[in-house]
Parts: structure tokens; C-alpha cells; sequence
């Protein structure tokens, strides 16, 4: 025995699914009017960048949500991963205060040698004491010269001592 299934009318009013001449294809009572997108695209997409406190005070209310689903809807709301949350909990747990804190990107920059100002204060020195070492053996230079010209008789230095 076949089950007869009511047929309906479509003389009357079409239903809401079908479309009518001069109408959208779209169900009526969709309710949902979408706005077109918007065809401006951002220059560059910036990175987000969250402060210590910012972090602190949501792994506060990540830690106090005890209700089923109350994370997710944190998480939700603050437009974060749970990613997040693990990451600045490890940095909490490390103690690490500065970890909390954007970290500047980059190289780093080296750290200066303490021995720096004293190394260059020598290299001064050194070019001193070479100049006035070089104006002596200038002196020295002439008074020999001057002494064989007056046939003065010098004593001979060896020069070890």
C-alpha cells in the first residue's frame, strides 16, 4: 500500500523557499542582511603587542574561572588562544618578570667590556711615552753628533744596559 503524501497547491502562495519573479533567490526571514565587505586592505598587519599588566590580569581570570565553558568565553572575549595563556604561564611560573614584558626584537646589543676605558687610557699613554722616548734619542742623536764635531771623546754605552 503506497502512503499518499498531501501535495500541495502551487496555485496559492509560493513558500518561503521558493523564489518569485522579481524577487531574491534567498529564503524569506532569513533575517541576516550581510554588508559587503570591505575593500580597503590594511597596509601591513601589525603585530599584537600586550603589556605585563594586561597579561597578569588575564591569567588572574583565567585562574578564576571555574565554570564549564567560562575559559572559552573569556578567551572569546579577549580575542585570545589558549596558546596565550600557556605561554605567559610559563613565563610566570619561570619567575621571569621581564618575560611578561614585550621582548625587544632584534639582535641584541653586546655588552661593553669593562677593561674598554682602561685599554684606551694605556693606548694614550703608550703613544705619550713613545713620543717623548723618540724626542730623547733625537737629543741624544745631535749631543753625539755635536761632541764628534768638537772631538770631545764620549764613553761608549752597550746598549743592554
Amino acid at each position: 500500500m503506497k502512503k499518499a503524501f498531501p501535495m500541495r497547491d502551487r496555485s496559492s502562495q509560493p513558500s518561503a523557499l521558493e523564489a518569485t519573479e522579481g524577487e531574491r533567490s534567498e529564503p524569506q526571514g532569513a533575517g541576516r542582511a550581510l554588508a559587503p565587505p570591505d575593500p580597503e586592505v590594511a597596509e601591513k598587519a601589525r603585530r599584537r603587542k600586550f603589556s605585563a599588566e594586561y597579561k597578569l590580569r588575564v591569567l588572574r581570570l583565567a585562574d578564576s574561572c571555574t565554570d564549564p565553558g567560562s575559559l572559552g568565553r573569556l578567551l572569546r572575549k579577549e580575542g585570545l588562544y589558549a596558546s596565550n595563556l600557556t605561554t605567559w604561564r610559563r613565563q610566570r611560573d619561570q619567575g621571569i618578570l621581564q618575560g611578561l614584558k614585550p621582548a625587544k626584537r632584534g639582535r641584541k646589543p653586546s655588552e661593553s667590556n669593562p677593561l674598554v676605558p682602561e685599554l684606551e687610557q694605556l693606548r694614550k699613554e703608550n703613544a705619550r711615552l713613545a713620543k717623548r722616548l723618540k724626542r730623547a734619542e733625537l737629543i741624544i742623536d745631535v749631543q753625539k753628533k755635536v761632541a764628534q764635531m768638537l772631538g770631545i771623546e764620549t764613553p761608549e754605552r752597550s746598549e743592554d744596559s
